[in-house]
Protein backbone atom coordinates (compact mmCIF):
# COMPACT_ATOMS: atom_id res chain seq x y z
CA UNK A 1 0.00 0.00 0.00
CA UNK A 2 2.38 2.18 0.87
CA UNK A 3 4.47 1.72 -2.36
CA UNK A 4 0.71 2.34 -4.52
CA UNK A 5 1.01 5.49 -2.31
CA UNK A 6 4.12 6.70 -3.31
CA UNK A 7 3.86 6.03 -7.30
CA UNK A 8 0.45 7.54 -6.86
CA UNK A 9 2.27 10.64 -5.31
CA UNK A 10 4.87 10.87 -7.43
CA UNK A 11 2.93 10.33 -11.16
CA UNK A 12 0.55 13.41 -9.73
CA UNK A 13 2.84 15.74 -8.40
CA UNK A 14 4.74 16.11 -12.18
CA UNK A 15 1.40 16.68 -13.69
CA UNK A 16 0.36 19.23 -11.60
CA UNK A 17 3.66 20.56 -11.45
CA UNK A 18 5.31 19.72 -15.00
CA UNK A 19 2.83 18.79 -17.34
CA UNK A 20 1.88 23.06 -18.17
CA UNK A 21 5.44 24.18 -18.64
CA UNK A 22 6.10 25.97 -21.80
CA UNK A 23 8.33 23.11 -23.55
CA UNK A 24 5.41 20.74 -23.00
CA UNK A 25 2.66 23.27 -24.13
CA UNK A 26 4.97 24.15 -27.08
CA UNK A 27 6.22 20.59 -28.24
CA UNK A 28 3.71 18.31 -26.84
CA UNK A 29 0.64 19.78 -27.38
CA UNK A 30 0.63 22.71 -29.44
CA UNK A 31 2.80 21.63 -32.20
CA UNK A 32 0.77 17.84 -32.25
CA UNK A 33 -2.31 19.97 -32.76
CA UNK A 34 -0.90 22.08 -35.30
CA UNK A 35 0.32 19.34 -37.52
CA UNK A 36 -2.83 17.52 -37.12
CA UNK A 37 -4.90 20.88 -38.55
CA UNK A 38 -2.33 21.36 -41.02
CA UNK A 39 -2.57 17.75 -42.71
CA UNK A 40 -6.29 17.32 -42.35
CA UNK A 41 -7.16 21.35 -43.47
CA UNK A 42 -4.76 21.35 -46.09
CA UNK A 43 -5.59 17.65 -47.76
CA UNK A 44 -9.13 17.16 -47.04
CA UNK A 45 -9.22 17.41 -51.30
CA UNK A 46 -6.15 15.78 -52.30
CA UNK A 47 -5.17 13.41 -49.83
CA UNK A 48 -7.28 10.29 -47.81
CA UNK A 49 -7.55 11.02 -44.61
CA UNK A 50 -7.71 8.30 -43.10
CA UNK A 51 -4.48 7.19 -44.76
CA UNK A 52 -2.60 9.51 -43.46
CA UNK A 53 -3.98 9.05 -39.75
CA UNK A 54 -2.06 6.32 -38.91
CA UNK A 55 1.20 8.87 -39.09
CA UNK A 56 -0.54 11.54 -37.79
CA UNK A 57 -1.41 9.74 -34.22
CA UNK A 58 2.25 8.37 -34.04
CA UNK A 59 3.40 11.71 -34.32
CA UNK A 60 1.28 13.01 -31.80
CA UNK A 61 2.39 10.44 -29.23
CA UNK A 62 6.18 10.93 -30.25
CA UNK A 63 6.28 14.46 -29.73
CA UNK A 64 3.62 14.24 -26.69
CA UNK A 65 5.84 11.92 -24.45
CA UNK A 66 9.30 12.90 -25.24
CA UNK A 67 8.60 16.95 -23.93
CA UNK A 68 7.32 15.57 -21.27
CA UNK A 69 10.01 13.69 -20.16
CA UNK A 70 12.30 16.34 -21.32
CA UNK A 71 10.85 18.27 -18.84
CA UNK A 72 10.18 16.80 -15.88
CA UNK A 73 13.26 14.84 -15.85
CA UNK A 74 15.62 17.57 -16.72
CA UNK A 75 13.83 19.87 -14.14
CA UNK A 76 14.28 17.79 -11.09
CA UNK A 77 18.16 16.86 -11.54
CA UNK A 78 19.06 20.72 -12.19
CA UNK A 79 16.75 21.49 -8.93
CA UNK A 80 18.21 18.08 -7.42
CA UNK A 81 14.50 17.64 -6.74
CA UNK A 82 15.44 14.19 -7.83
CA UNK A 83 18.17 12.80 -5.40
CA UNK A 84 15.56 13.18 -2.90
CA UNK A 85 12.97 10.85 -4.88
CA UNK A 86 16.00 8.71 -4.62
CA UNK A 87 15.43 7.91 -0.76
CA UNK A 88 11.74 7.36 -0.67
CA UNK A 89 11.37 3.79 0.07
CA UNK A 90 10.44 2.14 -3.12
CA UNK A 91 12.68 0.92 -5.81
CA UNK A 92 14.38 2.81 -8.69
CA UNK A 93 12.34 0.65 -11.01
CA UNK A 94 9.14 1.65 -9.47
CA UNK A 95 10.41 5.40 -8.88
CA UNK A 96 10.75 5.54 -12.73
CA UNK A 97 7.80 4.36 -13.68
CA UNK A 98 6.38 6.86 -11.38
CA UNK A 99 8.09 9.50 -13.71
CA UNK A 100 6.91 7.77 -17.05
CA UNK A 101 3.40 6.57 -16.68
CA UNK A 102 2.12 10.23 -16.98
CA UNK A 103 3.94 11.16 -20.34
CA UNK A 104 2.59 7.54 -20.93
CA UNK A 105 -1.13 8.68 -20.59
CA UNK A 106 -0.65 11.93 -22.21
CA UNK A 107 0.70 10.49 -25.33
CA UNK A 108 -2.48 7.75 -25.44
CA UNK A 109 -4.79 11.09 -25.30
CA UNK A 110 -2.76 13.25 -27.81
CA UNK A 111 -3.35 10.04 -30.08
CA UNK A 112 -6.59 10.31 -30.24
CA UNK A 113 -7.03 14.26 -30.98
CA UNK A 114 -6.24 13.25 -34.38
CA UNK A 115 -8.85 10.66 -34.52
CA UNK A 116 -11.58 12.86 -32.89
CA UNK A 117 -10.72 15.67 -35.72
CA UNK A 118 -11.02 12.63 -38.33
CA UNK A 119 -14.25 11.57 -37.18
CA UNK A 120 -15.51 14.39 -37.77
CA UNK A 121 -14.83 15.00 -41.40
CA UNK A 122 -14.82 11.17 -42.71
CA UNK A 123 -16.33 7.71 -41.62
CA UNK A 124 -14.56 5.38 -39.57
CA UNK A 125 -16.19 2.60 -39.39
CA UNK A 126 -13.87 -1.08 -39.65
CA UNK A 127 -10.89 0.39 -37.40
CA UNK A 128 -10.27 -2.68 -35.30
CA UNK A 129 -10.16 -0.59 -32.48
CA UNK A 130 -8.62 -2.96 -30.26
CA UNK A 131 -5.50 -3.29 -32.13
CA UNK A 132 -5.76 0.87 -32.43
CA UNK A 133 -5.59 0.80 -28.66
CA UNK A 134 -2.27 -1.54 -28.54
CA UNK A 135 -0.60 0.07 -30.86
CA UNK A 136 -1.19 3.42 -29.40
CA UNK A 137 -0.27 2.15 -25.95
CA UNK A 138 2.97 0.41 -27.24
CA UNK A 139 4.00 3.65 -29.45
CA UNK A 140 3.49 5.86 -26.09
CA UNK A 141 5.49 3.25 -23.73
CA UNK A 142 8.58 3.01 -26.34
CA UNK A 143 8.54 6.79 -27.26
CA UNK A 144 7.76 7.60 -23.72
CA UNK A 145 10.91 5.43 -22.43
CA UNK A 146 13.00 7.11 -25.38
CA UNK A 147 12.20 10.11 -23.85
CA UNK A 148 13.70 9.11 -20.69
CA UNK A 149 16.86 7.70 -22.00
CA UNK A 150 17.34 11.01 -23.43
CA UNK A 151 16.43 13.06 -20.43
CA UNK A 152 18.62 10.84 -18.42
CA UNK A 153 21.49 11.83 -20.53
CA UNK A 154 21.50 15.39 -20.73
CA UNK A 155 21.36 18.12 -17.91
CA UNK A 156 19.39 21.16 -19.29
CA UNK A 157 15.78 21.20 -20.79
CA UNK A 158 17.02 22.89 -24.09
CA UNK A 159 19.74 20.03 -24.45
CA UNK A 160 17.05 17.20 -24.27
CA UNK A 161 14.34 19.13 -26.22
CA UNK A 162 17.46 19.55 -29.02
CA UNK A 163 18.47 15.78 -28.86
CA UNK A 164 15.16 14.44 -29.07
CA UNK A 165 14.72 16.71 -32.36
CA UNK A 166 17.65 14.11 -33.21
CA UNK A 167 15.18 11.59 -33.00
CA UNK A 168 12.09 12.43 -33.76
CA UNK A 169 12.78 14.40 -37.47
CA UNK A 170 14.28 11.55 -39.08
CA UNK A 171 11.83 9.53 -37.89
CA UNK A 172 8.94 11.26 -39.20
CA UNK A 173 10.17 10.40 -42.55
CA UNK A 174 11.75 6.95 -42.44
CA UNK A 175 9.48 5.24 -40.19
CA UNK A 176 6.25 4.63 -42.50
CA UNK A 177 4.55 7.74 -41.59
CA UNK A 178 3.26 9.33 -44.69
CA UNK A 179 5.83 7.50 -46.79
CA UNK A 180 5.45 3.54 -47.12
CA UNK A 181 8.76 1.88 -46.69
CA UNK A 182 9.06 0.13 -49.79
CA UNK A 183 9.10 3.64 -51.71
CA UNK A 184 12.43 4.97 -49.36
CA UNK A 185 15.68 5.13 -51.23
CA UNK A 186 17.03 1.11 -50.82
CA UNK A 187 20.03 2.36 -48.35
CA UNK A 188 17.27 3.54 -46.29
CA UNK A 189 15.41 1.08 -45.67
CA UNK A 190 17.31 -0.94 -42.95
CA UNK A 191 17.39 1.92 -41.13
CA UNK A 192 13.29 2.15 -40.83
CA UNK A 193 13.93 -1.39 -39.69
CA UNK A 194 16.10 -0.33 -36.68
CA UNK A 195 13.73 2.40 -35.44
CA UNK A 196 10.64 1.54 -33.39
CA UNK A 197 8.13 3.86 -34.36
CA UNK A 198 8.04 1.98 -37.53
CA UNK A 199 7.03 -1.27 -35.98
CA UNK A 200 3.83 1.37 -33.91
CA UNK A 201 2.87 3.21 -37.47
CA UNK A 202 2.28 -0.31 -39.20
CA UNK A 203 0.21 -1.19 -36.33
CA UNK A 204 -2.00 1.74 -36.31
CA UNK A 205 -1.90 1.24 -40.64
CA UNK A 206 -3.29 -2.75 -39.69
CA UNK A 207 -5.97 -1.50 -37.58
CA UNK A 208 -7.00 1.27 -39.02
CA UNK A 209 -6.73 0.75 -42.44
CA UNK A 210 -5.80 -3.04 -42.79
CA UNK A 211 -2.37 -1.75 -44.61
CA UNK A 212 0.32 -3.21 -42.72
CA UNK A 213 3.07 -4.52 -44.27
CA UNK A 214 4.77 -6.48 -40.93
CA UNK A 215 3.54 -9.25 -39.47
CA UNK A 216 1.54 -8.33 -36.66
CA UNK A 217 2.84 -10.42 -33.78
CA UNK A 218 6.47 -9.24 -35.06
CA UNK A 219 5.57 -5.09 -34.56
CA UNK A 220 4.08 -6.29 -31.20
CA UNK A 221 7.07 -8.24 -29.92
CA UNK A 222 9.87 -5.42 -31.36
CA UNK A 223 7.71 -2.76 -29.95
CA UNK A 224 7.60 -5.01 -25.87
CA UNK A 225 11.14 -5.68 -26.86
CA UNK A 226 12.23 -2.02 -27.05
CA UNK A 227 10.24 -0.99 -24.14
CA UNK A 228 12.64 -3.45 -21.99
CA UNK A 229 15.63 -2.47 -23.50
CA UNK A 230 14.81 1.65 -23.25
CA UNK A 231 13.60 1.39 -19.55
CA UNK A 232 16.49 -0.70 -18.94
CA UNK A 233 19.19 1.04 -19.77
CA UNK A 234 17.76 4.31 -18.80
CA UNK A 235 17.90 2.97 -15.30
CA UNK A 236 21.18 1.96 -15.73
CA UNK A 237 22.35 5.33 -16.73
CA UNK A 238 20.64 6.95 -13.69
CA UNK A 239 22.30 4.03 -10.94
CA UNK A 240 25.68 4.65 -13.02
CA UNK A 241 25.45 8.88 -13.27
CA UNK A 242 23.54 10.01 -10.66
CA UNK A 243 23.59 7.20 -7.67
CA UNK A 244 27.32 5.32 -7.93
Amino acid sequence: MNKLMAFWSILTKDMKNYYLKPPNISWGIIFPISWTLMFFIKSDSTVDLRQILPGVMALSILFGTTSMLAVTITFERKSRSFERLLLAPISLNLLMLAKTTGAIFFGIINAFIPLLFASLMIDLSGINWLTTFLGVVLIAVTSTFLGLLIAVSVSEVFEAQTFSNFFRFPMMFLCGLFIPLEKLPVFLQPLSYVLPLTYGADLLKFAINSAGSIRLWVSLLVLIGYALVLFLISTHNIKRKWIY
